[in-house]
């Protein structure tokens, strides 16, 4: 029974569309193929589907390449002249742009304003002025956010210096030498008056308590020069940490 003659349109049913682009498909393909074994020939096909999809056949020994130059060779035609001069022009513009940016960088500087009019120096003028507004209010910006930084802090190391100030205060009550010590027991005492304590801050958040040593009196003269004359002078402040 012979095969009834299909008619040549387009398939409306999305589904018979595919399958039989998918079998037409692999026939061409197998076509180009077999072109190129038995008959030695240069192949390419590239093909994309109704969904977008691309396949492609190119013949082993050569690449799309050379048969597009071969191509062009062929017919005296040059494919990409087009897209060159389009390239070219857009290259243009972009000279052109940075040009003109490179002449306002100038000109916002003080330089290249010969050839200006007045109507272009005073809008020169507006944009500068318009500028430096915006830069000053920036400006303030950032300075009102460091000084609301810098309160924060003071705010907090005065909470903990009101905090030791109160622990200081509850501990001396408790033992009236805290905070006290003995700098090596020559001819002071804790209780001798040679020392006397200050509470203070080493860095930002290092509460300590300063140790002063004060004037020796005259009784103590002669028995401090003795000593003196084999050991250094002891550092006229000594610090304690008050929290570790």
């Amino acid at each position: 029974m012979a095969r009834g003659k299909i008619q040549i349109k387009r398939i409306e049913n999305p589904t018979n569309r595919q399958v039989t682009y998918s079998k037409r498909r692999n026939g061409l393909l197998k076509k180009a193929n077999e072109l190129t074994v038995l008959c030695d020939a240069k192949v390419s096909i590239i093909m994309f589907s109704s969904t977008g999809k691309l396949h492609e056949y190119i013949s082993p020994a050569t690449s799309t390449k050379e048969l597009f130059d071969q191509y062009q060779k062929t017919l005296g035609v040059d494919l990409w002249i087009t897209h060159y001069e389009r390239m070219q022009d857009n290259l243009k513009k972009l000279k052109d742009i940075n040009r003109n940016l490179r002449r306002q960088i100038r000109q916002r500087m003080g330089e290249c304003m010969n050839d200006l009019s007045f109507e272009e120096l005073r809008c020169l003028e507006q944009d500068m002025d318009s500028a430096v507004r915006i830069i000053r209010e920036r400006k303030y910006r950032v300075i009102s956010n460091q000084i609301e930084t810098h309160k924060k802090k003071l705010k907090s190391v005065g909470e903990i210096h009101k905090s030791l100030l109160q622990e200081f205060d509850i501990a001396t009550e408790e033992d009236p030498h805290y905070g006290l010590v003995d700098n090596g027991g020559v001819g002071v005492g804790i209780g001798g008056g040679d020392y006397e304590s200050i509470m203070g801050f080493s860095g930002a958040a290092h509460p300590r308590i300063f140790a002063l040593r004060l004037q020796p009196n005259h009784t103590h003269n002669n028995h401090l020069n003795n000593i003196h004359l084999h050991h250094p002078p002891p550092s006229d402040l000594t610090t304690y940490p008050l929290l570790e």
